[in-house]
């Protein structure tokens, strides 16, 4: 009898905790993040958790890229695959199978429902955004990307960021995303957010306004969102959610580069700015998604 007390005590917790949640919003959020490298995701982490596991959302993720390129960084991922990543022929033959593997193994960590992987190959690094745009099947991605964002009736689109010094394929990816998008009916698009992390309060973060020569990229002057990873929870508050940012990177042991991206000291705070094509209409919806990945805790 007592155990049966227990367990009925348990399920009324978490019944009383989801109604809980449930309320902070009128519906249950669906998002798209589209990025280019299959480790891109992590920057989005802690959002894309609080959305899936505590808000009861859903986020699918589209990858253009499929990875090869990543043999640069492979070298410690050599001891742990058993072979030679690190070495153009090889990376590129293993990494793309490898990574997919790794992408996943976070996206179980955050609650990732969908994968998309558009397969483009992953060139040598550039800050050219027309380099992977020329090279890329781009019209067929586009139309994959727009097949995708009105099957899923999503109300949020997660994009990387593309500043100026930041990866052309970073940059690539998103203009795509929002080419695809505006090829939607007004009323059937999803609201459309550009990503980036500052490190700490004192990290004015990077400067933004849009990719020039693509006006689809412009942002909403002073219309940024954020999720501080410093949130505390948990007993006497010694948690918080760069744990979560630090699990999804341990996934990717291919990518050396990538474990430096842990933790600091002044931890991390996720950035979102919205996009102007979105009009004044999606603010109110955005900012209340956003008060809600905000308050809700585990």
């Amino acid at each position: 009898m007592k155990k049966l007390l227990i367990a009925f005590a348990a399920i009324l917790i978490v019944s009383i905790n989801a109604k809980a949640q449930d309320s902070l919003l009128n519906y249950e959020p669906k998002v798209l993040l589209v990025t280019a490298h299959p480790d891109d995701d992590a920057l989005f982490s802690a959002t894309i958790f609080k959305t899936t596991r505590l808000l009861n959302g859903a986020v699918d993720l589209a990858l253009l890229t499929n990875g090869e390129g990543g043999y640069t960084y492979s070298t410690l991922g050599n001891y742990i695959y058993g072979k030679e990543l690190d070495k153009e022929e090889v990376g590129r033959q293993w990494l793309p199978g490898i990574r997919k593997k790794e992408l996943m193994a976070g996206g179980d960590i955050v609650g990732i429902r969908n994968y998309f992987f558009l397969d483009q190959p992953d060139f040598e690094y550039t800050e050219d955004v027309n380099i992977p745009l020329e090279k890329w099947n781009t019209d067929w991605a586009r139309e994959k990307l727009a097949s995708i964002m009105e099957k899923g009736a999503y109300d949020f689109l997660f994009l990387m960021l593309p500043y100026e010094t930041t990866h052309g394929h970073h940059k690539a990816s998103a203009v795509i995303a929002l080419q695809a998008l505006q090829t939607l009916p007004e009323g059937e698009r999803p609201i459309a957010l550009e990503a980036f992390i500052r490190r700490g309060e004192d990290d004015a973060g990077v400067s933004f306004t849009q990719l020039e020569g693509y006006p689809e990229t412009k942002v909403m002057p002073g219309k940024t969102f954020e999720f501080n990873r410093n949130q505390t929870f948990g007993v006497n508050d010694r948690m918080n959610y760069n744990i979560i940012g630090n699990w999804v990177i341990a996934e990717h042991k291919s990518q050396g580069t990538m474990q430096l991206l842990m933790q600091s000291d002044t931890g991390v705070i996720e950035q979102y700015w919205y996009v102007a094509l979105n009009g004044e209409e999606g603010l109110e919806k955005t900012a209340e998604y956003f008060e809600a990945v905000n308050i809700v805790e585990p």
